[in-house]
């Protein structure tokens, strides 16, 4: 599983690449995507896939008993999946502007005017 979650992250990085070497404005906030995807695949796979109990503590105890999985790589992951949906709609919100502004979303048509 770790080897195809590897192979995920190295595809959703490379086609972050691809589409960051593109003209237009739209396939920029896409390639940023995918490699918020990726970042967010890999520190998931880095905090390890074990097949373990939930990290819930048990009622009358303080701590959790031994064998449950490790809850900061999932705290990490939700939080960078709400940062980067945050950052996702405000580059929309950026390109809708900037459309209207310069009635292009190719950044060559930019340079020309």
């Amino acid at each position: 599983m770790e080897l195809l979650l590897a192979i995920v992250i190295g595809l959703l990085y490379s086609a972050g690449v691809y589409l960051l070497l593109r003209r237009s404005i739209v396939k920029l906030i896409l390639g940023l995507v995918f490699f918020s995807h990726a970042t967010n695949l890999l520190v998931f796979l880095a905090g390890g896939l074990s097949k373990v109990r939930p990290p819930f503590v048990a009622a009358g105890k303080e701590v959790a008993d031994a064998g449950v999985a490790d809850p900061l790589p999932q705290a990490l992951l939700l939080t960078a999946l709400v940062i980067g949906f945050g950052i996702t709609a405000f580059a929309l919100v950026l390109i809708y502007r900037f459309y209207k502004t310069t009635g292009t979303i190719d950044l060559d048509e930019v340079k020309e005017k």
